[in-house]
């Protein structure tokens, strides 16, 4: 296996040494035969045509069109050997694999009903493009109903990866070394994903039974449990992986790690995606507007008349503490720093203030909207909103060049975990309370 990755990586290497002189046929050529099933990334090569888009060695047009053609002409070619000869080694060999004429056939017709559709994904799932071609001929799939979807996903294919690196621009190479951390990750997550896929294929009916008898006796167990106690649960969860998660962006902080993550991320925000009228989004974070939300949040409390107190003091609790617990975290790392742990931080504002009271301010007012709400649709649709509007502040305030984009995301996640502390917090007193009242009554 290592070889077979050595061997492509050194072939790719020899592929980028002809890309200098030779861009629009290496690049037809890379993509058609990485379409035969040799390991080459097309991803790699298109982005880094993007790259030369952006540097004005190629056209962006004719970039697109030949990734478009060679596509096209690569899947063409797959479908038209795997129509001619591979039913006949289906037949001969099938059974060496547990891949038999019976079971080809089931195969086979499944691929009739939905194949089409999913060929025009399967170009962006690496292992997979290489074989659609094979498989839609061996299944003897109609080339007119073959043939539209293959060619759409081979121009989307090429366009969402050739814009990609024109639009990363002068940030490609920082990108790409960047994602190249993570390859290691991604092979053990494929390994892992393709032997589960192996086993649900050998032991499909037994790893069903299990499942069955597993789910049977949760559903079981849950029926002894009310609601409250599952949610309790589920907060901490949440709870538990937001601190995972703060430990480790503390960790990155402390040894200045966010350098390269930020440089990507301004770069994103500003040429693709800020847009004029996201301006919009800082209507929502002047006082006024937090103090709207609080006060609307007040009103619906006082109006269910539900557990009014316990509401009130979730609610004052969250809003009070939170500039003393983002002062904690400053003066925490201030202590480290001074203590001797890193010579250098690369910011003073991580966790950023702003992101920080955001977070707090809408989240709890949008869980106590949330939290009895009988609309059945304003549980899916506030934390969606909630959501968006975040979404929609960080990247203005990452496009205004005032914040950086690790102190937001910073601020997101510690106050995430301060509000999901006070959720559980009180949620566990909410209980408390309830029992004591049955067990009085």
């Amino acid at each position: 296996m290592f070889l077979f990755i050595n061997i492509g990586g050194i072939f790719m290497s020899q592929l980028i040494t002809l890309f200098e002189q030779h861009s629009y046929l290496i690049l037809f050529t890379g993509i058609f035969i990485e379409l035969l099933a040799v390991p080459i990334s097309g991803e790699f090569l298109m982005s880094y045509a993007g790259y030369f888009v952006f540097q004005g060695k190629m056209n962006y047009t004719l970039a697109l069109l030949t990734v478009f053609v060679s596509g096209g002409a690569g899947i063409t070619a797959t479908y038209w050997i795997g129509k001619v000869g591979g039913y006949k080694l289906i037949e001969k060999y099938g059974k060496y694999i547990h891949l038999g004429p019976e079971r080809y056939k089931k195969t086979s017709a499944w691929f009739e009903r939905s194949g089409s559709k999913l060929l025009v994904f399967a170009y962006f799932i690496p292992g997979i493009r290489h074989f659609t071609g094979y498989i839609s001929g061996i299944s003897r799939m109609p080339f007119r109903k073959f043939i539209i979807p293959a060619y759409t996903g081979s121009f989307l294919w090429g366009f969402c990866f050739i814009t990609l690196g024109k639009v990363l621009g002068p940030r490609w190479e920082a990108f790409h070394q960047a994602a190249s951390k993570y390859f290691i990750i991604f092979i053990i997550v494929f390994v892992i994903l393709l032997a589960g896929f192996l086993a649900f294929r050998f032991f499909k009916n037994q790893i069903k039974d299990f499942f069955i008898r597993f789910i049977q006796r949760l559903l079981n167990h849950l029926k002894t449990i009310r609601k409250i106690e599952i949610f309790l649960i589920f907060l901490t969860l949440v709870l538990i992986g937001m601190v995972t998660l703060m430990l480790g962006m503390a960790q990155d902080y402390l040894y200045d790690e966010f350098s390269q993550f930020n440089e990507i991320a301004e770069y994103m925000v500003k040429s693709a995606i800020y847009m004029s009228w996201m301006k919009g989004f800082l209507v929502f974070q002047p006082p006024f507007a937090l103090a709207s939300i609080i006060a609307i949040t007040i009103i619906r409390i006082w109006k269910k008349r539900r557990n009014r107190v316990l509401e009130y003091l979730l609610l004052g609790v969250s809003l009070a503490g939170a500039k003393p617990f983002h002062d904690a975290i400053i003066k925490t790392f201030s202590y480290l720093q001074s203590f001797g742990f890193v010579g250098k931080f690369h910011s003073a504002n991580f966790p950023d203030i702003n992101a920080t009271i955001m977070i707090i301010v809408y989240g709890t007012c949008l869980f106590l909207l949330v939290r009895h709400s009988k609309n059945k649709y304003l549980p899916i649709f506030g934390p969606l909103f909630g959501l968006i509007l975040l979404i929609g502040l960080a990247v203005v305030n990452i496009a205004s060049a005032y914040t950086l984009p690790s102190d937001i995301v910073g601020g997101y996640v510690y106050g995430s975990v301060w509000i999901f502390f006070n959720f559980l917090l009180f949620e566990m007193l909410r209980l408390v309370l309830e029992k004591h009242k049955v067990e009085n009554d």
